[in-house]
This record gives C-alpha cells, sequence and structure tokens, in this order.
C-alpha cells in the first residue's frame, strides 16, 4: 500500500448527517476534523446563498429556477434535515479558521459579490484569505477573482482531458487543478504538477480510487464520505511510521 496521504475536503460538508450545504452538514465535517470543506454559491438577488443545484425540486420544494426565487423566501424553504440554506457569511462565521474552505461558484455573475464577502469578512474578522480556495467551471469568473481579489488561491474546475491539458490555469494563476475522478490520467496529473499546481479529485467516494489516486501523485480528494478519507490517511501515517 501506499504511504501516501490525501488531503480531504468534505463535499458539500458531510452529507451522511445532514443535508448538503448546510450549516448542520459542515458543523459534522469540522467535529470530523476534515481538513477542508467544499461548498457551492449562487448569486440569488445580490445574495451569495450555499446551494448546489439550478433549479429546486431535489433537495427544496418548488420546480423553479432558484435565480427566479427571491433570496428572503429561498432561506426560509426548509431542506429534508430542518435546516434552512445559509448565506456564504453565515458558512466564512461558522468555519471560522478551523478547516480550509473551498467555495465553488456554480451560478453566474458570483465573482464580484465573492471579491466583496470575502473582503469584508477578512477585513471584519482578521481571517486570512489563505485558507480560502475559489474555484468554478467558469473560468471567466476566475479570472474577475484574479483580476479583484488576487490574495484568494484559485481551483480551476475541468471534467475530461483537454487536449493542452492544464494549460487553462496559466492566465487564470491557479494554485489547484480539479479533476474528475472519471478522466484522471497520468499526463493530466504530470502536466498539472510540472505547472506547480496541486491535485485535487472529485468526488471520490470508493476507498480503492483513494488507493490509486494516492499512488498516482494526487495530493487531495472531495468526497461525500470523508470518514472513508480520514481512514486512509491513518493507514497510511501508519506505514510510514513502522517502515
Amino acid at each position: 500500500m501506499t504511504s501516501a496521504t490525501l488531503f480531504c475536503f468534505a463535499h458539500r460538508g458531510y452529507q451522511q448527517r445532514a443535508s448538503e450545504n448546510t450549516l448542520e452538514a459542515i458543523q459534522h465535517a469540522l467535529e470530523l476534523n476534515a481538513e477542508g470543506i467544499e461548498i457551492d454559491v449562487w448569486n440569488i438577488g445580490g445574495q451569495l446563498l450555499v446551494k448546489h443545484d439550478r433549479r429546486l425540486g431535489r433537495l427544496l420544494a418548488g420546480s423553479e429556477l432558484i435565480t427566479e426565487v427571491h433570496p428572503e423566501i429561498l432561506k426560509e424553504r426548509p431542506l429534508p434535515c430542518g435546516n434552512k440554506v445559509p448565506t456564504l457569511r453565515q458558512v466564512l462565521e461558522l468555519v471560522g479558521s478551523r478547516a480550509q474552505l473551498n467555495i465553488e461558484l456554480k451560478g453566474p455573475d458570483c465573482a464580484d459579490l465573492f471579491a466583496e464577502e470575502i473582503r469584508a469578512f477578512t477585513q471584519d474578522t482578521g481571517a486570512s484569505c489563505e485558507q480560502y480556495i475559489v474555484s468554478s467551471f467558469d473560468h471567466r469568473q476566475l479570472y474577475r477573482c484574479l483580476q479583484l481579489i488576487p490574495e484568494v488561491r484559485r481551483g480551476v474546475l475541468i471534467v475530461g482531458v483537454p487536449l493542452d491539458l492544464a494549460a487553462c490555469s496559466v492566465p487564470l494563476k491557479a494554485y489547484s487543478l480539479h479533476t474528475c475522478v472519471d478522466f484522471v490520467n497520468a499526463d493530466l496529473i504530470g502536466d498539472a504538477k510540472m505547472r506547480g499546481l496541486k491535485n485535487y479529485v472529485f468526488t471520490v467516494n470508493d476507498p480503492n480510487d483513494l488507493i490509486l489516486l494516492a499512488a498516482q501523485g494526487v495530493d487531495g480528494v472531495f468526497t461525500d464520505e470523508p470518514q472513508i478519507v480520514l481512514d486512509f490517511n491513518a493507514r497510511a501515517g501508519l506505514t510510514k511510521t513502522t517502515r
């Protein structure tokens, strides 16, 4: 077995304990001592709300696009665990300095609000921008973040294997490449490493994949099952100490 450990991002919090992207799910991930938390945000009526789906119906009652719902109405609809949709500011306050926080920009027009929120929070609390990563499949928004708040690290999300591998990270001055587990390969990982990027893979819920990814030199994973990653790392650490 490889002795490499993997940085663990709890994907949308600890979903086995509470509805995804809620304060309760995030609190459970923090209590588990996950090193990182991943959340999704949308610009809903000028507020950054923590929600994944673009349309209601899976976790919240309704069928509308979430951008069509007033933010105050959206924040009052109960999720299956009884929690409500939080704001980015509420998540920032809950996480504090206890974990790395990966904030994925899901919908359009998030970048300017994101920069405002992070600047206000860090000025109000003295928190460091170094604990945040902003990620998105919309690389234009990441470029906007580079212009507005360059001190927050950028994670480039991709699905598939681009012809030019990790080259899209260059104009974004990215910190990390976030790759789908279905498309991880040695060339992509190697090119990212050559460019000085961290390799983070989503969404990894099978212990066998953890073994393969660690052997390939991946740095960390986003997982719905953070306990399996913590268990894997504990075994890897034991392997190191017994050599």
